[in-house]
C-alpha cells in the first residue's frame, strides 16, 4: 500500500507542480506578486521564502494554488497605487488571461516534452496482438486466429498500436500476421476505419494455463514435460498442441486474485496427469474449431478452465437468490456445455425478459441445477442480463514491447500530432460524457488514477512517463471547462468583462462562485463514489 501511495504522489506531483508553474511564470512576467507557491492543501510539512513567496508542500497531494496579491475580485480593500502595481485585479484583460490560461497551457507542454521524450528513447508499447476472435467473424473468414500477432499493415511495419495511424478511409489491402513463431501475408480489403472497428472486438485478453477438476484441485497446463510455460496463454498452449499435454498440480489453490503480473505459481511436478490429444481429433477441422476439439477433450476428463470457477456473488443478484456461491464450478446453460465464462456471458444475453435459465454447476463433486431468471441491467449506454457472479479466471497481462527510437526530425511533428491526438479524445470523451453517450460511472476520481498510476510504473517507466502525459493534457482540457473557480471559469469572467465592458457585479460575482464550489463538489464526490463502488463491487 505504502508502494502505490508513494507511485501515486510522484505521478501527480509533477502534473500539479507544472500546471502551477504556468500560472507562475506568467504572473511574474506581467508584473503580480506571487505570496504563495503550494503543492498539495492542507496542513504544511515543508516551507521556505524566497524573493517575497512562500514557497509550500503541503499535505494532501490532490492539487496545488499559486496565491497571487489582489486576487480576490471580492475583496473591496483600497489598494494604493504602489499596491495596484502588483495586484492581479488590477491588470489588463491579456495579461490576467495569460496568466491564468498559463497553468493549462503548462500541462499542454509536459505532455508534448513527455512525449517527444519518450519517442527520442524508445517507448514500452501494446502488442498489437488479436483476442479472441469467434467463427464466422470477418476476421475468421479472412484467416486470422485467435492469438495472431499483427506484423504488417500494407507492407508497413507494426510494432506496436501506436504504429496503426493510417487514414480511416485507407485501404488496408493485406496484413501480415505472426503465428506460432511463422509468419504469413493475408488479403484484407477492407478501409482502415473497419479494420480497426473489427480489430478493437478482440482485446487479447487470454487465460493463464490453468485447469480445474471437479474436486477443486488446480492444474497447470503445459505441452512440455516437466515444466510449465507461465507467459503463454491456455489459447496458445491448446492451438499448438502436440498429441499430448501435461497437467502438474498446484501445491496450494493460488486461484482468482487480481494480481495479473504474478509470473509463475508453485506446483507440483512429481504430480503429472497426461492428456493425449487423439490425430484425428487434432486435425479436424483445422484452423477452425479445433481449440474447442481439445478444451472438450479437457472437459470429458474431468478439467475445466479456471474461468469456469465463481470467484464471488455479488448481494440481491439472481445468482444469490437461487444459492449459487462461491467456488461452485458453472458447466452448462440450459443443458449446453461451454468452454469459457465469456460463452456463458454471451449466452445469458440471448434470453428475453422473465424467462428462466437453468444452469448446471458442481459443488463438492456433485452437479446441481437449478433455474432462475437473469436481471436485465443498465451498463454504460447498453441494457445487459446479469446472473450476478464474477469468475474466478486468471488472465496474462498485456505484453508490451519496446519500439525503435526515432530521429530529431521525426520526433518534433510527431510528438506534436500525439500530444493533438489526446486533446482532441479527451474533449471527444468529455462531449459523450456530457451528452451521456458514455455512462458517468465511467469517471474516476484519485482512486481510480492511483490505480492506474500504480498498474502503469509496474508495466514499465516509459508506460507510466505516456500515461503521465495523457493525465497531463485530461488535467489541462478539464481546468480550461467554464465552470467558476476553475481556469475556464476566470477566463470567461474576463471575455464577460469585454462583452460587459467592466467588472461583473459582485453579487453576480458571489453567486458564480458559490455554483462553481458547489459544482465542482459534486464531480469530486461523484468520481470518490464510482471509485469506491469499484473497490467495493458494487
Amino acid at each position: 500500500m505504502l508502494e502505490k501511495i508513494i507511485i501515486f504522489i510522484l505521478f501527480l506531483c509533477p502534473l500539479i507542480f507544472f500546471h502551477e508553474l504556468g500560472h507562475f511564470i506568467f504572473a511574474r512576467l506581467f508584473g503580480v506578486r506571487v505570496e504563495t507557491f503550494s503543492i498539495g492543501f492542507g496542513p504544511k510539512l515543508a516551507r521556505f521564502v524566497r524573493g517575497g513567496t512562500e514557497y509550500v508542500i503541503s499535505l494532501i497531494p490532490l492539487g496545488g494554488y499559486i496565491k497571487m496579491f489582489g486576487d480576490d475580485p471580492l475583496n473591496e480593500q483600497e489598494l494604493t497605487p504602489e499596491e495596484k502595481k502588483v495586484a492581479f485585479n488590477h491588470k489588463s484583460k491579456w495579461a490576467r488571461f495569460w496568466i491564468v490560461f498559463g497553468g493549462p497551457l503548462f500541462n499542454f507542454v509536459l505532455a508534448y516534452v513527455i512525449i517527444f521524450a519518450l519517442l527520442m528513447v524508445g517507448e514500452k508499447v501494446p502488442e498489437a496482438k488479436f483476442g479472441q476472435v469467434n467463427l464466422s467473424t470477418v476476421f475468421n473468414q479472412k484467416g486470422i486466429n485467435s492469438g495472431d500477432i499483427l506484423t504488417k499493415v500494407n507492407e508497413t511495419p507494426i510494432v506496436g498500436l501506436m504504429d496503426l495511424g493510417f487514414d480511416e478511409n485507407e485501404m488496408i489491402k493485406t496484413i501480415e500476421i505472426e503465428r506460432s513463431g511463422t509468419k504469413s501475408t493475408l488479403s484484407i480489403n477492407l478501409t482502415f476505419k473497419t479494420f480497426m472497428e473489427e480489430f478493437i472486438k478482440y482485446p487479447p485478453r487470454f487465460r493463464k494455463p490453468i485447469v480445474i477438476d471437479i474436486r477443486g484441485n488446480v492444474y497447470g497446463v503445459s505441452e512440455k514435460k516437466g515444466s510449465i510455460s507461465w507467459d503463454r496463454s491456455l489459447e496458445d498452449i491448446i492451438l499448438t498442441a502436440s498429441p499430448s499435454l501435461y497437467l502438474y498440480k498446484f501445491k496450494e489453490a493460488l486461484i482468482g486474485s487480481d494480481d495479473t503480473t504474478k509470473q509463475s505459481y508453485d506446483v507440483d511436478l512429481n504430480q503429472e496427469i497426461l492428456i493425449k490429444i487423439e490425430d484425428k481429433e487434432k486435425n479436424k477441422n483445422k484452423d477452425k474449431d479445433n481449440d474447442k476439439n481439445i478444451l472438450k477433450t479437457f472437459v470429458d476428463k474431468g478439467f475445466y478452465p479456471l474461468d469456469l470457477k465463481v470467484k464471488s456473488v455479488l448481494d440481491g443478484t439472481p445468482a444469490k437468490k437461487a444459492g449459487i456461491i462461491v467456488d461452485d464450478l458453472i458447466v452448462a446453460l440450459d443443458g449446453k456445455n461451454f468452454l469459457s465464462f465469456d460463452e456463458l456471458r454471451e449466452s445469458i444475453q440471448q434470453f428475453k425478459v422473465g424467462k428462466p435459465a437453468e444452469i448446471s454447476y458442481y459443488r463438492n463433486t456433485t452437479l446441481h441445477k437449478i433455474k432462475l431468471s437473469p436481471d436485465l441491467v443498465q451498463e454504460d449506454d447498453k441494457k445487459v442480463f446479469k446472473l450476478g457472479i464474477q469468475s474466478a479466471g486468471e488472465f496474462l497481462p498485456l505484453k508490451f514491447i519496446n519500439t525503435r527510437p526515432k530521429n530529431l526530425i521525426d520526433a518534433f511533428p510527431l510528438a506534436l500530432e500525439r500530444t493533438w491526438d489526446a486533446f482532441i479524445k479527451t474533449v471527444d470523451g468529455l462531449k459523450k460524457l456530457i451528452f451521456q453517450e458514455v455512462s458517468f460511472k465511467q469517471v474516476g476520481g484519485p482512486i481510480a488514477i492511483g490505480k492506474v498510476a500504480s498498474d502503469s510504473f509496474n508495466i514499465g517507466l516509459s508506460y507510466f512517463f505516456k500515461i503521465m502525459a495523457i493525465i497531463s493534457v485530461n488535467l489541462a482540457v478539464i481546468n480550461l471547462f467554464p465552470i467558476p473557480v476553475l481556469d475556464g471559469g476566470h477566463i470567461l469572467f474576463i471575455f464577460f468583462e469585454i462583452i460587459n465592458r467592466g467588472p461583473l457585479s459582485r453579487k453576480k460575482m458571489e453567486m458564480a462562485q458559490r455554483f462553481g464550489v458547489s459544482l465542482l463538489l459534486l464531480l469530486i464526490f461523484a468520481s470518490l463514489f464510482n471509485d469506491i463502488a469499484r473497490l467495493v463491487k458494487f
